[in-house]
């Protein structure tokens, strides 16, 4: 998809949801009911390709521990992607990795890598182990500045299935560490080998706040 048309299609989506919260009345019902589906709440969402291709927007599954959610693109600042769902939640993805939520239980308000991030070079170009810093904020509880060692790896070849179409993937495993806060967890990223573009990822983003991330319909700039 061209540029001006994957813009095209950002816009759309966030007009779609400042008219839904401001109350307008000049979309048409279906317009309406197309975008209260599309970012509405419930224990586990089973979307299918088809309704999926039916929403003129870039579409994201994303999973917690509470249930599930469908996010939309809203805006893009930079290499920065805002995700937003129902309730007040989004997500900020950088490089296919969570930079920031809103509006879940425990949040990550802001993250600060080290310059040589491996995310920004792209996954795929792991080859042997490696390893970075990063800084994080937590809320609530304003946990500020707490230095996480993050260690990559990949692990292997997976084959993935989103809306029955089948990915060849590298698994990477990430395991990240804050002592002094006594905090560990391990994420994995399912990457496409050719360009690193994550279709699927299972992240903590702070001590208690899992996400499970599936791409539906994404959006893929050209890396540089």
């Amino acid at each position: 998809m061209k540029h001006g048309a994957a813009r095209l299609l950002v816009h759309l989506a966030w007009l779609f949801i400042v008219v839904t919260l401001a109350g307008c009345t000049t979309l048409s019902l279906s317009n309406l009911d197309s975008l209260k589906q599309a970012v509405r709440h419930r224990p586990t969402l089973t979307p299918t390709a088809a309704e999926v291709a039916a929403r003129p927007y870039y579409q994201l599954l994303a999973s917690t521990p509470e249930g599930d959610a469908l996010l939309v693109l809203g805006n893009i600042d930079g290499g920065r992607e805002a995700w937003y769902g129902a309730n007040g939640v989004i997500v900020f993805i950088e490089h296919g990795r969570i930079v920031k939520t809103a509006g879940l239980k425990q949040n990550l308000d802001n993250t600060m890598s080290s310059a040589d991030d491996p995310f920004v070079a792209g996954l795929h170009r792991l080859t042997t182990p490696t390893q970075y810093v990063r800084v994080e904020d937590w809320t609530p509880g304003y946990r500020f500045g707490v230095q996480v060692q993050a260690h990559l790896a990949s692990t292997g070849q997976d084959t993935i299935e989103i809306l029955g179409a089948a990915h060849q993937v590298m698994r990477v495993e990430e395991r990240v560490e804050a002592a002094a806060a006594g905090f560990s967890a391990r994420n994995r990223y399912w990457v496409d080998p050719r360009d690193g573009f994550i279709w699927k990822s299972e992240q903590t983003v702070a001590p208690g706040q899992s996400i499970t991330l599936v791409q539906l319909r994404p959006y893929r700039p050209v890396r540089q």
